[in-house]
């Protein structure tokens, strides 16, 4: 972390209000950001960060107060206009066309030329270099959609590298990077940040927060709660002014005996190319973590099992053999799977809640036509049990902030009555308080009866929820740790191939 320095701000909002119609968001925000500083943006879903920090690059305008670029009031009127005065986003939502290469993205709308033609080589050659800075696997020519998405919020990154920023605004820039590509992105905010380029930086990760940034504003409820170094706050002081109340025991407490009745039986499990002979058996009421590196194969096996990818083996729900070739079989059977990607493959983005709710259950709400009451009730239970946060219940479901859009997608897909879910990062990009919330509800389920697998990427996330943890490695099960053995250690070291460490073994 940088020292504190004292300079006249490179941006900053003053007094700014932004409503939606009737509906008014911020109020009254001041936040400033000085060069060669990190300034942290931190709140609950919902609580105005997105929105400011569309005022601040040009995507919104304000409807009250003034944005300042090197002192003086300015009106972007556009992101184009702001990235030519040096104010870019890095979007948390991908902003790349997918049909474009690599390259190609990075210099879109400001391609090199030399004389009249596109000066391809030394766009490669840049590229090449931006993405070796962020040790990013892909090439430059690679076809954006051929891509994961770690490597497209890469891309995202390598694309504002480019462009000489004198203030760049990062929105979750490392919700869906790995340990190690996140360490490669801080480098390059450490540099930027040496070289006097003012930094906001955004993210649901606290120990980020306090790693990378000098200066910390909370928001809540569309207003700035405190602003501080970041010297001044613990972890835990963020979360609590963040939520506004005390967190304590974030994990809730697993009570009385797991059941040994077997929900779902998995033998030699094949998905062609990325998983293969994966075995296990999820007993009723019991949440099993799956973990393993990015590439291990946890999601393509699981998205197999419930038909979205071409496999083989062999599957018993409930003590029955089980054919499952779509995703519509594996409902009927009582099997949901909850995607990682809600935007784009779990809602309809431009639909609203009752429509995005009933989607995939529609014959409960068809006699024969389709009974319109029955689906609001079916909304206002939603409402109701998952606290899904809305202005309104007509909105759109892009109009969420990330959390809703989570208690929506898990409200859509309870509403078939499953008996086993399959959860796929089930916090990724979400604050702390609405992550307490999503466990709770996890574990209301499992105390229920129902079977629950989590996949995460975040260590202490699926040892905090699971009973167990199958690790895979490579698209195969590399071990299992439960009880005392259930460490970040053991994980990682069957993750990577090195087998489980003792309990007196120093860390890796």
């Amino acid at each position: 972390m940088a020292s504190q320095t004292i300079s006249q701000p490179r941006l900053a909002l003053r007094s700014v209000d932004r409503s939606f119609g009737p509906v008014q968001v911020l109020h009254g925000i001041d936040i400033d950001l000085r060069p060669g500083e990190v300034h942290a943006l931190i709140g609950e879903n919902g609580a105005g960060k997105s929105t400011a920090m569309k005022i601040m690059t040009g995507y919104l305008a304000p409807t009250g107060g003034t944005v300042e670029l090197d002192g003086k009031p300015v009106r972007f009127g556009s992101s184009e206009t702001a990235e030519a005065q040096g104010v870019v986003l890095i979007h948390q939502e991908f902003n790349l066309a997918e049909q474009l290469t690599v390259e190609e993205n990075v210099f879109l709308g400001r391609e090199l030329r030399r004389g009249l033609f596109l000066d391809k080589a030394a766009m490669r050659r840049k590229t090449a270099g931006w993405l070796s800075e962020l040790r990013c696997r892909v090439a430059p020519t690679d076809r954006v959609s051929d891509i994961s998405n770690p490597d497209k919020q890469l891309v995202e990154i390598a694309k504002a590298l480019g462009r000489d920023a004198k203030v760049i605004v990062m929105d979750e820039p490392t919700a869906v990077l790995t340990n190690s590509e996140a360490e490669a992105l801080f480098e390059q905010i450490d540099r930027l940040r040496s070289e006097g380029a003012a930094i906001l930086f955004t993210s649901h990760k606290l120990d980020e927060v306090k790693r990378i940034s000098d200066r910390i504003t909370v928001m809540r409820d569309g207003v700035v709660v405190t602003t501080k170094p970041t010297s001044e706050m613990s972890e835990d002081q963020m979360a609590e002014a963040m939520v506004g109340r005390e967190l304590k025991d974030l994990y809730p407490v697993r009570r009385g005996a797991l059941s040994e009745t077997p929900a779902l039986q998995v033998e030699g499990l094949t998905v062609p190319g990325h998983a293969e002979d994966v075995s296990f058996t999820l007993r009723q009421g019991e949440i099993l973590g799956i973990a393993g590196l990015i590439g291990s194969g946890r999601t393509e096996a699981m998205e197999g099992l419930v038909g979205l990818r071409r496999h083989t083996g062999r599957v018993r729900i409930g003590g029955q053999d089980a054919t499952i070739r779509t995703p519509k079989e594996a409902q009927e059977l009582g099997l949901v799977y909850l995607t990682e990607d809600r935007k784009s493959r779990g809602l309809v983005l431009n639909m609203g809640l009752r429509e995005n709710l009933t989607l995939t259950s529609l014959r409960q709400f068809a006699k024969p036509l389709l009974d319109r009451r029955a689906e609001e009730e079916a909304l206002t239970k939603a409402i109701r049990d998952f606290d899904i946060r809305t202005p309104a219940r007509d909105t759109l479901a892009k109009n969420l902030s990330g959390g809703n859009q989570q208690k929506l997608l898990i409200a859509k897909t309870m509403l078939a009555e499953p008996k086993i879910v399959i959860i796929d990062e089930p916090t990724r990009g979400i604050d702390i308080g609405t992550k307490q919330q999503i466990y709770d509800f996890i574990h209301r389920l499992a105390a229920e009866g129902t079977s629950v697998i989590v996949i995460s990427s975040e260590l202490p996330e699926v040892i905090g929820l699971s009973d167990r943890v199958l690790v895979m490695r490579r698209g195969r099960m590399a071990g299992e740790v439960a009880g005392a053995d259930k460490t970040e250690d053991a994980i990682v070291r069957l993750a990577m191939g090195l087998g489980a460490a003792s309990r007196e073994e120093e860390p890796a």
